[in-house]
C-alpha cells in the first residue's frame, strides 16, 4: 500500500474512532499532533518518516483515557488491515507507547521517532491550545476551574524542560510563557473575585 494511502486511511480510521470526541483528545488533537511531528521530521533527518507519521496519527487509539483496549489492540487492528508488517507494526507501537507522560513521565527516550511524537503530544498540550484543552477535557470529566488551573502545576508547566528534540523545545518556549502570563491573570482575577 502505498503511503499517502495509508496515512489517508489512518486520517479515516481515527476520525471515526474519535467521533462525538469533545474533551481534547479527538481528530483535531491527532491532526495538530501529526503536524507537528511531521514539522519536527524535517530537522531530524535520522527519523523513520512512515513510522513517525503512523505513529502520531495513531498515538491516542488506545489511551485508557478514550478506550478500554489492552496491548495496542486499535492500532494492532488498524495496521493489520493495511498489511503493515509485524516488525513495523512492533516499531509503530513501542514509538506509541513511549508517547504517554503518565506511563513515562521523564524517562529519556532512545528512538528518534518517539522522541518526536512524544514532542508532538506534549507540544500539543502547552500554550493555548493546551489551556483550552485543558479546560475542555476538565469541564468533560467534572473537574472544576480550580482543579484544572491545579493541573498546570502538577504537569503542564513542566513539559517545557522534557522535551526531546531542538525543534521541539524551541517551540515550547513561547508556549510555556503563554502558560505563565494565563497563570499570572488567572490569580489576579481570582484574588480581586475573592
Amino acid at each position: 500500500m502505498g503511503k499517502e494511502q495509508i496515512l489517508e486511511d489512518a486520517i479515516g480510521y481515527v476520525r471515526a474512532l474519535y467521533e462525538g470526541n469533545s474533551d481534547g483528545h479527538g481528530l483535531d488533537h491527532t491532526m495538530r499532533v501529526y503536524h507537528l511531528a511531521m514539522k519536527i521530521a524535517d530537522s531530524e533527518p535520522g527519523c523513520d518518516r512512515r513510522i513517525t507519521a503512523l505513529a502520531a496519527l495513531l498515538h491516542d487509539a488506545d489511551d485508557p483515557k478514550l478506550f478500554s483496549t489492552e496491548d495496542n489492540r486499535n492500532a494492532r487492528s488498524f495496521l493489520a488491515e493495511q498489511g503493515v508488517s509485524p516488525e513495523e507494526t512492533e516499531r509503530i507501537c513501542a514509538v506509541i507507547n513511549s508517547v504517554s507522560f503518565s506511563k513515562n513521565g521523564g524517562r529519556r527516550l532512545e528512538d528518534i521517532n518517539a522522541m518526536i511524537v512524544q514532542d508532538a503530544d506534549r507540544l500539543d498540550a502547552i500554550g493555548a491550545i493546551g489551556i483550552a484543552r485543558t479546560f475542555a477535557f476538565g469541564g468533560k470529566h467534572g473537574r472544576g476551574l480550580d482543579s484544572s488551573v491545579q493541573h498546570f502545576y502538577d504537569k503542564l508547566l513542566r513539559l517545557k524542560d522534557m522535551m526531546n528534540t531542538e525543534m521541539a523545545r524551541e517551540m515550547a518556549e513561547k508556549r510555556h510563557r503563554l502558560m505563565i502570563e494565563f497563570l499570572k491573570e488567572w490569580d489576579a482575577e481570582t484574588e480581586t473575585a475573592g
